[in-house]
């Protein structure tokens, strides 16, 4: 049996809750920065080609929508990979790793190349979906024939970052991503402008510049799986010819997950029609509290996906006492830090609100809305932890349907309050206030239930067969 190509082999699980809270800080930090810069390439986008006029702003917004849908399906899937590549790696079967991080890489060009044709063929008619003005149709089908057309790229900076992040290694992604929105802030603006000799090319431009920056940072992913990481590599030539059972596996971890997704955003987008009942500076508020929310989300995010690896990893070892710890650790980690943003948000609700509006009834209604909005945010900080820890336990199903209740639950309420009731938007929000104790209750009590039922045996966690088994690396 020929040694794996990485030396370093799998670093050991933690068995202090010391040691453990450094290990889930170094993988969270990281996660956290590749979020923020992933979120700042398309407002740099934006805010470049704002000079060119609201038709242009509009088209990219279009487009960029569909595209965060698209990133979002394909950072289900790649969790998925990190919780079978994490699971092996735990169980410290690094050829198996590597097999998986293998197929992996390669159904995701199997998956993306249709999407890419069918997303270029059909732009037109996914933006007519919108109903936008001929001008901005125009320049939006543009930007999205070119984003679509290279998605190939994307996931496979995508499925490699869940590969990277499965074995341990969150740094690589989040400096890859950092290279590539710097490449971008400098090709986007030469590209729509026509700087240093480039094509002015307009708004096409700045996907062109996307497209660049991400292949960059694909190219930083690719060397680091080739060269491994914790002996889970790419450049063994066997494992990968084509697995449908793996590919199956895949999908049952990741299409729950991306299904999860798809409910949070349906569900965003209904109470954002319903709040639009209220008026335009009560929309307008909406929207401006929802992106201070999104930064408030961004410690939870990073230490649920934390907790994915970790628990993984510690299942695959076949020590649930561990990962139930992390689990204790993360969640109440994740409440304490989302506390913390929720005390400032309240705190300078008002000053938050005038960085983005100077319509004095947006900023009193924003700022109401921010002062009850942060009384959900220790429960979605469970809520995340306790996700990441059900998918690190190959559960990805409960999570999908506690999120589906609870979310659809709440909107009903809202539904109701407003046909029967003068509310107001802070209002609104106080039944995310009442749903939020019961998502991350049952979060916890779910989690805790599979962690139960996985250490006594009840529930059998395996990893996927697959022909490759029988081929040496």
């Amino acid at each position: 049996m020929a040694a794996p190509l990485d030396p370093a082999a799998p670093e050991a699980i933690p068995e202090t809750d010391r040691a453990l809270k450094r290990r889930v800080f170094s993988l969270a930090a990281p996660i956290v920065g590749e979020n923020v810069f992933e979120l700042s390439l398309d407002l740099v986008n934006t805010g470049l080609v704002s000079a060119l006029g609201a038709a242009a702003i509009a088209g990219v917004g279009a487009s960029t929508q569909v595209m965060f849908i698209l990133l979002s399906a394909l950072g289900a899937l790649a969790i998925g990979t990190s919780v079978l590549v994490a699971q092996a790696v735990g169980a410290g079967d690094v050829r198996r790793a590597s097999r998986l991080a293998r197929q992996s890489m390669m159904w995701s060009v199997v998956f993306a190349a249709p999407v890419a044709v069918a997303g270029f063929r059909y732009a037109h008619s996914i933006i007519g979906l919108f109903g936008l003005a001929p001008d901005v149709a125009a320049v939006s089908t543009s930007y999205l024939k070119i984003a679509m057309g290279t998605v190939v790229v994307l996931t496979l900076l995508t499925i490699g970052g869940g590969v990277l992040r499965g074995a341990g290694d969150s740094r690589t992604p989040m400096r890859a991503t950092l290279i590539a929105n710097i490449l971008n802030v400098v090709l986007a603006g030469a590209l729509i402008y026509g700087w240093f000799g480039l094509p002015h090319l307009g708004v096409v431009g700045a996907a062109w510049a996307t497209c660049a920056a991400r292949s960059v940072a694909l190219v930083i992913v690719l060397r680091a799986l080739w060269r491994g990481h914790a002996g889970v590599s790419l450049s063994a030539p066997t494992g990968w010819r084509p697995d449908h059972r793996v590919a199956g596996r895949l999908l049952a971890l990741g299409l729950p997950t991306a299904g999860e997704q798809l409910v949070i955003s349906t569900g965003w987008f209904m109470f954002t029609v319903l709040i639009a009942r209220l008026g335009t500076d009560a929309l307008a508020a909406q929207r401006v509290a929802m992106s201070v929310l999104s930064l408030c989300f961004l410690p939870g995010w990073g230490l649920g996906m934390a907790t994915t690896v970790l628990v993984g990893q510690s299942v695959g070892a076949r020590r649930i006492d561990i990962a139930r710890r992390v689990a204790r650790i993360t969640s109440l980690w994740a409440v304490l830090w989302m506390s913390a943003a929720g005390v400032l948000v309240f705190a300078f609700a008002v000053p938050l609100m005038e960085v983005f509006s100077r319509n004095p009834e947006v900023i009193h209604t924003g700022a109401a809305t921010l002062r009850v909005m942060v009384f959900t945010q220790p429960f979605w900080g469970m809520a995340m932890t306790c996700s990441g820890a059900l998918r690190g336990m190959s559960d990805t199903r409960t999570p999908l349907v506690v999120e589906a209740i609870g979310n659809w639950t709440a909107i009903a309420l809202v539904w109701v309050a407003l046909r029967n009731f003068p509310i107001t938007l802070p209002l609104a929000w106080g039944a995310y206030v009442l749903m939020g104790p019961c998502i991350g209750g049952s979060l916890w009590y779910m989690m805790r239930r599979r962690a139960r039922r996985v250490q006594s045996g009840e529930v059998q966690i395996s990893l996927p067969e697959s022909r490759a088994e029988m081929l040496p690396v």
